[in-house]
């Protein structure tokens, strides 16, 4: 059975969904980067960036100049972003499509990494039968069940302590398949080849994550609170907090507490997370800012870092304007 760390996605990438937002994979891509700081910093108005300004940015985040300009173009194929001119330069931003799927998936990430809620004791079971032969359909129904907070318990049944909520049922019943859902308790067989509920997910391999995470984050505390982060340091940082951090919510669902080992460390990641992620907020927008003025002014006036807090109470993505305006 393959671990459930093998399929590290935030968002399914299932063939008829119209935005393909990129795969997750081990370290920070040039793809996941340039999402992040585009959603950081443009996702409420859309904002228009020069393309040397992206560029400029990723390349600060130790990605190359080729990177990062191959990484916008398969961003512009995938229906991320999307592009205009203006004589010789060229914008981009945001699609409103992957702005509302930035927006919603920005507000779970917080929310599956909150306090667990109580729980009563019973697991929601979704088995499902697909031919070998259709593997799209078998991929896009695992990346929508690993998006709703299951993981495999065999390769057939998938579980969760949580139950599926409507819109959850109805995500679930746009994936091609037939799929049975049912929830209830699991009866203790007490013998040696029990596999428990739990075991689907690798629970010491989840702790390392959150421990690798504190132990990066956590010696940079006093810096961010005392204020000597900044520049190109803090959009660094503040964008690699993120596209690490909205890794934890598919590795551990808020998995009930009361199954976990003593200290476990979901709420002291996520505390240094919205310290690191706020704290640098100022900071970086303004390097932001002044990064793009370095390449003409558009777009100055919609840059505005989010907060934890904005990203909770929901980000209203406006109507898209037509792509060839870019705001001058």
């Amino acid at each position: 059975m393959n671990s459930p760390f093998h399929i590290e996605e935030i968002f399914p990438e299932d063939e008829d969904h119209a935005v393909r937002l990129p795969r997750r994979q081990a370290g920070n891509s040039p793809q996941g980067l340039a999402v992040t700081l585009l959603a950081d910093y443009t996702l409420r108005d859309l904002a228009w960036l020069p393309s040397a300004a992206i560029v400029a940015l990723l390349t600060e985040a130790r990605v190359s100049p080729t990177g990062a300009r191959a990484a916008i173009s398969r961003l512009v194929r995938r229906g991320v972003l999307e592009g205009s001119r203006q004589g010789r330069h060229s914008f981009y931003r945001l699609s409103r499509a992957a702005a509302v799927d930035l927006a919603s998936g920005g507000r779970w990430i917080l929310t599956a990494t909150a306090a667990a809620k109580p729980w009563d004791g019973r697991w929601t079971l979704v088995a499902f039968s697909l031919p070998q032969e259709r593997g799209t359909q078998r991929r896009a129904l695992r990346g929508q069940l690993r998006w709703l907070g299951f993981a495999p318990l065999y390769d057939g049944l998938w579980i969760s302590p949580h139950e599926l909520t409507p819109q959850d049922q109805i995500r679930l019943g746009q994936v091609t398949g037939t799929v049975t859902v049912f929830r209830g308790r699991p009866a203790d067989l007490d013998t040696v080849t029990n596999r428990r509920p739990l075991d689907a997910w690798d629970v010491a391999a989840i702790a390392r994550h959150y421990e690798t995470f504190l132990e990066r984050w956590r010696p940079l505390l006093p810096q961010v609170e005392s204020g000597q982060v900044s520049g190109a340091e803090a959009v660094r940082a503040r964008t690699e907090v993120m596209d690490t951090f909205r890794r934890f919510p598919t590795l551990d669902p808020q998995l009930p507490i009361q199954l976990l080992p003593p200290g476990w460390l979901r709420e002291p990641a996520r505390e240094v997370f919205a310290t690191v992620y706020d704290g640098l907020a100022d900071a970086a927008e303004q390097h932001v800012r002044t990064v793009v003025a370095r390449f003409g002014d558009s777009g100055q006036a919609g840059i505005r870092a989010h907060l934890t807090t904005d990203i909770l109470a929901g980000t209203v993505v406006p109507p898209a304007a037509p792509s060839a305006l870019v705001p001058g």
